[in-house]
């Protein structure tokens, strides 16, 4: 399967997000038809927990609302890096 496609402020789908993706093939649908910048909050949203665990969870929560068709984080602040 292709590398995930990435966003305009995060430019590169980390490792283990992209190996998520890889195995959820409606989060990885709803991923590759959101736009750079959803994407992009995405992977904010995953890489600014500050410890490995919160992390984790947060690449199990975003496929999980991803499957569902959510299409970007949600009751977050947003990227900072926009």
């Amino acid at each position: 399967m292709k590398k995930a496609a990435s966003g305009p402020a995060h430019k590169t789908a980390p490792a283990d997000l992209q190996k998520a993706l890889r195995a959820s093939s409606k989060a990885k649908a709803v991923w590759d038809d959101i736009t750079p910048l959803a994407r992009s909050e995405w992977i904010c949203w995953v890489t600014s927990g500050k410890r490995g665990e919160t992390r984790g969870i947060r690449i199990e929560k975003g496929i999980s609302k991803l499957e569902s068709g959510m299409r970007r984080p949600c009751c977050w602040a947003g990227c900072p890096h926009r």
